[in-house]
């Protein structure tokens, strides 16, 4: 029998396979209608992110759809302050309400022993992922476990909800660094373990979301960004070599050269504002990218939509990488276009 071969991960190794592998942030979720159906009997958004049968379930939805070439876990990345003992819950329509860290005395609710016992649902939902994968036939398909990277998990901690600018967490960061540094490392060896309890599950690539990322200068962006990132691959890669990391530094800009080459993730993901020309032309040369259609366009659909995938590929196509999105699917997406889009980067040859 011949081995199957995993179309993300020969990208992810620096090989180019037969053709673009594509998967999509937020692919799971409220654009689709037999998600929304589960989602209605789950009770609230945390209580559907602990049900592993459930969470499983929304998790394989959009392959069997759309045969994405990658699946990722269905979760959160609020569930690290959570399991850190931080009181967490979600508002319908409203978000993410945190109980804010305000000060470094806060940081007694905080405790690492609780993390694994407290993330088993998301590691049993990914154990189930993987059966139903190989149940379903999903066998070129890969799974993507993930988390926040620390810098945007802490810009919530200390927040407490969603935030455009998330002022108080880059002051705390700006007039206090050496507190704010014993908070960025626990919620690093925090990530480092969750991410640890969904590769022994089965998770075969991580992606690090720092959706914050580009709200900082260059040299905060060193320490609160690339450093904690370079801990956290440092250990993967350490206990599990044979998983890749995937970055995803939101609004880096030209930054993200610094982050591709110090951080050790063997990809990076490009948000839509990103340089493309640019990206192509300096990151692409020494490690794979990942992205990065506009989801406004995918929104749009039609001309719009097949016009925007057109430049993307011709911009990227040549050399390993991934599609995606530059940021998540929007909810009021049409089930239709992300079928056109399916059936349009399905056809791409490397």
């Amino acid at each position: 029998m011949s081995e199957i071969r995993k179309p993300i991960l020969e990208v992810l190794n620096g090989k180019k396979p037969e053709k673009v592998p594509f998967w999509l942030m937020r692919q799971a979720g409220r654009y689709l209608p037999e998600y929304r159906e589960l989602r209605a009997k789950a009770g609230g958004f945390l209580d559907l992110v602990y049900d592993p049968e459930a969470a499983a379930e929304v998790t394989i939805q959009p392959l069997r759809r759309y045969g994405m070439d990658a699946a990722i876990l269905f979760s959160d990345i609020l569930v690290v302050p959570h399991a850190l003992g931080q009181t967490v819950t979600f508002e319908t329509g409203e978000g993410p309400r945190l109980e804010p860290l305000k000060s470094e005395k806060d940081f007694t609710r905080l405790d690492l022993s609780r993390v694994d016992a407290h993330c088993k649902p998301v590691y049993e939902t990914v154990a189930l992922v993987r059966e139903k994968m190989r149940q379903e036939k999903f066998d070129t398909a890969t799974l993507i476990g993930f988390c926040g990277s620390p810098w945007t998990v802490i810009c919530y901690m200390i927040e407490g909800r969603g935030s455009k600018d998330f002022s108080s967490a880059r002051t705390w960061a700006q007039n206090d660094p050496e507190s704010f540094q014993k908070l960025v490392d626990i919620v690093t060896e925090a990530s480092c373990l969750y991410l640890a309890g969904q590769i022994k599950a089965g998770a075969e690539v991580i992606q690090l979301f720092d959706s914050w990322s580009g709200l900082l200068e260059d040299d905060q962006f060193k320490r609160w960004v690339i450093a904690p990132t370079k801990k956290i691959c440092d250990y993967l890669h350490k206990n599990f070599p044979n998983v890749p990391v995937i970055g995803f530094p939101r609004g880096a800009g030209k930054l993200a050269f610094d982050y591709a080459q110090e951080t050790g993730v063997n990809c990076v993901g490009l948000d839509q504002g990103a340089d493309n020309q640019w990206a192509a032309d300096n990151l692409q040369s020494i490690i794979p990218v990942q992205g990065n259609l506009d989801p406004e366009l995918l929104l749009a659909g039609g001309d719009a939509l097949k016009q925007g995938l057109e430049k993307i590929h011709a911009t990227f196509n040549g050399r390993p990488w991934i599609f995606n999105l530059g940021h998540g699917v929007i909810k009021e997406t049409s089930p239709d276009s992300v079928s056109l889009l399916s059936q349009t980067v399905r056809g791409w040859k490397a």
